[in-house]
């Protein structure tokens, strides 16, 4: 079995790498590790968890050992897709180059332009950057690239997705055509075949696993879900995610809870604190502050559920998460792999559930399709009873105007009272019974008249206005 100590690491790399509780390399880092020392460019292609990081991490340290670094040149640069997967690494290089005079600096956003110009201005040996923020400083005219003598690319297929390979290709034209160059990625689409092919020379090609696998350690499940109502989806897919939450009782320590968009993250998060569970969101919207913080309390335990959008599907590494839930299935089938990557690592045991609606099919196909098995099926854990709701108020008619007060007992409606558009229309009968009034010399109610009746004195003639009339006549 290989050891650390068969890599011809460095004494005080080993020292550190002891220290931190490691004894033996994971296929990559041993596949890795060696023609990196030998100054080639190298190819790596594995799964998520699978320890990527000290692949690069440790090879780096060892051949920077030697050397000095110079003002606003970096000796090495790391290129990560995400804010959290770049301070992550970062956090490596302190674990590991303890025992080395190294200097790094952390270039990202949210994070002010005059600290980290500082940083540069001094030299550091190990930069590590977001695509962006490295060609930010780059145009401001504060940093130089020409001093790179070892460049890595970290989740490049991550790159690829966030749409940050047309920045990639124009950094790799501004360091050094000699430059070593160390290229990670869990898939290998055809635009990241083709960069590999431009940029990289002859690499020591190391895959350890098969194209988009998942972990066997990882138990996976799959829970079909329909909303009895439409109106109450979302009430539902969550009361859902609860129920699933409590079906793992305590076996469930802690878990990431995956949406695909970032306001269903702040829903989701906040209607879980609702019902007493120690949740809080995190995405890229999220001050760099506040996520920095959210994570720190989720590694650390005092945070017991994340809810997170894929920002943070690449690159978290928190060794005891115990559960992964998926609240929607991905739409794109190798997010899946890396979501669930974030349990079962480094051995240990993990789960991962998903819920999904009929209009999500296609996507789990595609998923099963593409980790080539089909994931178990389970039965909710609510059965087929319905979830409580409010009763619907009792519809009223166009016309009518709500009103909170009571109707008064002592007042009859009045339902014998025809609607206005339900009167009568005139008929030839009442017609005809108009002009047998008019002919016996009555008035006629409503509309009748008395044939010698002056026009414009109503449809009452007093009789004794009538009387004058018939004393003149005679």
């Amino acid at each position: 079995m290989t050891k650390f100590s068969d890599l011809n690491l460095s004494p005080k790399v080993l020292k550190a790498v002891e220290e931190a509780g490691y004894e033996t390399p994971t296929p990559i880092q041993a596949g890795a590790i060696p023609p990196a020392l030998e100054g080639r460019d190298v190819l790596g292609i594995a799964q998520t968890g699978t320890g990527k990081t000290a692949s690069f991490t440790l090879p780096m340290i060892t051949m920077l050992a030697r050397g000095r670094a110079r003002a606003r040149m970096p000796r090495s640069l790391v290129l990560c897709p995400t804010r959290e997967l770049a301070a992550q690494v970062a956090e490596n290089f302190d674990t590991y180059a303890k025992h080395v005079k190294l200097t790094k600096a952390l270039l990202i956003g949210g994070v002010s332009f005059k600290e980290q110009d500082q940083l540069i201005d001094r030299g550091v040996d190990v930069l590590i950057a977001t695509p962006g923020r490295l060609l930010d400083h780059f145009e401001r005219g504060k940093l130089l690239l020409t001093g790179v003598q070892v460049m890595v690319v970290d989740e490049a297929d991550r790159m690829l997705d966030m749409g940050f390979i047309p920045d990639i290709e124009r950094i790799f034209g501004l360091v050094p055509f000699t430059r070593q160059t160390l290229f990670f990625s869990a898939t290998m689409a055809s635009e990241i075949e083709r960069i590999t092919n431009t940029f990289l020379s002859n690499p020591a090609r190391v895959e350890v696993a098969r194209q988009a696998t998942t972990g066997e350690n990882i138990a996976q499940e799959v829970c079909k879900f329909k909303a009895s109502r439409r109106d109450r989806a979302a009430t539902e897919k969550r009361r859902l995610l609860r129920a699933l939450i409590d079906r793992e009782g305590e076996a469930c320590t802690n878990a990431i809870i995956f949406c695909n968009r970032k306001m269903d993250v702040d829903v989701v998060a906040k209607s879980l604190k609702k019902y007493g569970y120690d949740a809080a969101p995190i995405h890229g919207d999220l001050d760099q502050s506040k996520r920095m913080e959210t994570l720190q309390g989720f590694r650390d335990g005092t945070l017991r559920f994340l809810v997170a959008s894929d920002v943070a599907a690449r690159g978290l590494d928190v060794p005891a998460v115990s559960h992964v839930f998926n609240f929607d299935v991905p739409g794109h089938a190798e997010d899946y792999v890396h979501r669930i990557g974030r349990t079962g690592r480094a051995g240990r045991k993990g789960k991962a559930v998903m819920i999904c609606e009929p209009r999500d099919e296609k996507n789990l196909d595609a998923v099963e399709r593409l980790i080539e098995k089909e994931i178990p099926r389970i039965e909710s854990p609510l059965g087929d009873a319905p979830v409580e709701e409010t009763p619907k108020p009792e519809k009223k008619s166009a016309r009518s105007k709500p009103s909170d007060k009571p109707a008064r007992e002592d007042k009859p409606a009045r339902d014998d009272k025809p609607a206005r558009d339900e009167a009568p229309a005139k008929s030839e009968d009442a017609s005809k019974s108009r002009s047998d009034t008019r002919s016996r010399g009555k008035p006629s109610g409503r509309g009748g008249r008395r044939d010698d009746a002056p026009t414009g004195m109503g449809d009452h003639l007093p009789d004794f206005i009538a009387k004058s009339f018939e004393e003149r006549r005679s």
